[in-house]
C-alpha cells in the first residue's frame, strides 16, 4: 500500500478504512480494488475515475474519506486556485428592490475543497456540495467540474447560470 500511494507530506499519508498490513494475510492475493476505498456521494453525482483509480490520499475528499455531502448544492465560476487544495468560487446572483421595481446584480464568495482527483482552472464553472466545516472558512466541497473557455483578463464579469 505504502508503495501505491503519494507520500508527499510529513506525516504518512494512508486511507483510515484501507487496512495497509496486507502482508499478514494468508494465502490470499491482495488486489488493487480491495487496497482503495471510493464511494458514491449519491445526489445524481458519478463518482471520478481518478478517485476510483488514483493513488491520492485526501482526507476531505467526499468519495474517498468519511465526508458526506449534506444541505446545499450551489453553482458558480472558478475565481481563484492559489490555495493548495482549496478554491474560491464567485456566485452571482440577482437581488430584487421593490421601491424602484428593479434588479441589482450582486455576488458571493466562498471557499471550497477540490479534490486531487478533479483539474480545476479559473473560469471553470463547478458544482459544490455543502458538508461539515473542514476549516475556518471551508464548507463545501467540489463535487462536478465543468471546463470553460477562459476569458482572458475578465476575471469578475457577471454570469447567470
Amino acid at each position: 500500500m505504502s508503495s501505491q500511494v503519494e507520500q508527499n507530506e510529513r506525516a504518512f499519508q494512508k486511507q483510515e478504512t484501507v487496512f495497509s498490513g496486507r502482508k499478514r494475510l494468508l494465502g490470499k492475493a491482495a488486489r488493487q480494488s480491495q487496497l482503495r476505498y471510493s464511494k458514491s456521494i449519491g445526489l445524481g453525482f458519478k463518482t471520478p475515475r481518478e478517485a476510483i483509480e488514483g493513488t491520492y490520499v485526501d482526507k476531505k475528499c467526499p468519495f474517498t474519506s468519511n465526508v458526506s455531502i449534506r444541505g446545499r448544492i450551489l453553482r458558480g465560476v472558478v475565481l481563484s486556485t492559489k490555495m493548495k487544495r482549496t478554491i474560491t468560487v464567485r456566485r452571482d446572483y440577482l437581488h430584487y428592490i421593490k421601491k424602484y421595481n428593479r434588479y441589482e446584480k450582486r455576488h458571493s464568495n466562498l471557499s471550497a475543497h477540490v479534490s486531487p482527483c478533479f483539474v480545476v482552472k479559473e473560469g471553470d464553472v463547478v458544482t459544490v456540495g455543502q458538508c461539515r466545516p473542514l476549516s475556518k472558512t471551508v464548507t463545501f466541497n467540489v463535487v462536478k467540474v465543468d471546463p470553460q473557455v477562459v476569458i482572458s483578463g475578465v476575471k469578475k464579469q457577471f454570469r447567470l447560470f
